[in-house]
């Protein structure tokens, strides 16, 4: 394979488009509209920079405790599945949601409630609903459960029991099994099947942090988002379990890095570190 073809290959294969999500610093950000979705000005955007679309993403609380907040997530999911489903992208990232002053138990009575009919419908119209692992737990205003429920293995086990589905699974980051002490390499292993999509961010535990808060602080004060290659993750026993498992999807650099933030050239560096961290992994 020539380096031309195997740059653009990576370039396709570390591409996601975020269509809407909870406002915050990182996910506040709307690339397409799905009330107004022109797919030909989509298509034509991507390919004019030799891109794919590896998903659509709508991260948002899929399960608040709010009846309308709840209701309006979900009904924005069904318009971004439609969204996919004309763009022929195939698969939607999201959250599972949670209230977050609610046990696990109780949280997961919910999941029974809304997402079976959810994910029936993202396979009616040929599409596999993924879940980022992630807890969403980084401010008060986020404490004590954080936003999104299906954080570790025990939780996905039971999500994957309750939506027995071949159109639901994962979006794998590895970054947030890090601070929980959670094996990465452990979790492809079991969970390969159920692997859809993967994130391609690092993790730094500030070890200071940890001793002033401890880890009954969930991560907040000592989980430091870095850039592929500049935390603890070690990328080559990642990807080699991934393909161990037979995955062959998007590995897709999620820029979380303040250190890189600013300007656009700044960006666009931790961009490239990143992609020059993966690319003897990524054929």
């Amino acid at each position: 394979m020539d380096e031309k073809t195997r740059d653009t290959r990576l370039k396709k294969a570390i591409l996601i488009t975020f269509v809407l999500a909870a406002a915050n610093t990182y996910a506040g950000v709307t690339h397409i509209d799905v009330d107004r979705l022109d797919t030909a000005a989509v298509h034509k955007s991507v390919e004019a920079r030799g891109l794919e679309i590896s998903s659509l993403a709508y991260y948002s609380n899929n399960l608040d405790p709010d009846p309308k907040v709840r209701a309006d997530a979900n009904e924005h999911l069904r318009k971004v599945i439609l969204a996919a489903e004309a763009l022929e992208v195939g698969i939607v990232g999201t959250f599972i949601g949670r209230d977050q002053g609610r046990s696990v138990t109780d949280n997961l009575l919910e999941v029974e409630r809304v997402w079976p009919n959810l994910v029936r419908f993202a396979g009616q119209h040929g599409v596999t609903i993924v879940i980022e692992n992630c807890p969403m737990i980084f401010s008060a205003d986020e404490w004590p459960g954080g936003k999104n429920l299906a954080y570790s293995p025990a939780i996905w086990r039971r999500l994957f029991e309750i939506v027995d589905a071949d159109n639901f699974g994962l979006n794998l980051d590895p970054s947030h099994l890090v601070w929980q002490f959670i094996d990465y390499e452990r979790a492809v292993r079991e969970f390969g099947p159920r692997i859809h999509h993967v994130h391609a961010k690092d993790m730094e535990i500030d070890r200071d942090g940890l001793f002033e808060h401890g880890a009954m602080a969930a991560g907040v004060g000592w989980q430091i988002p870095r850039l592929p290659g500049l935390g603890e993750i070690r990328w080559d026993r990642f990807i080699a379990a991934l393909y161990a498992v037979g995955y062959d999807g998007a590995i897709s650099i999620e820029h979380e890095d303040r250190v890189f933030e600013g300007d656009v050239d700044l960006v666009k560096r931790g961009f490239l570190l990143a992609r020059d961290v993966l690319k003897p992994y990524v054929v």
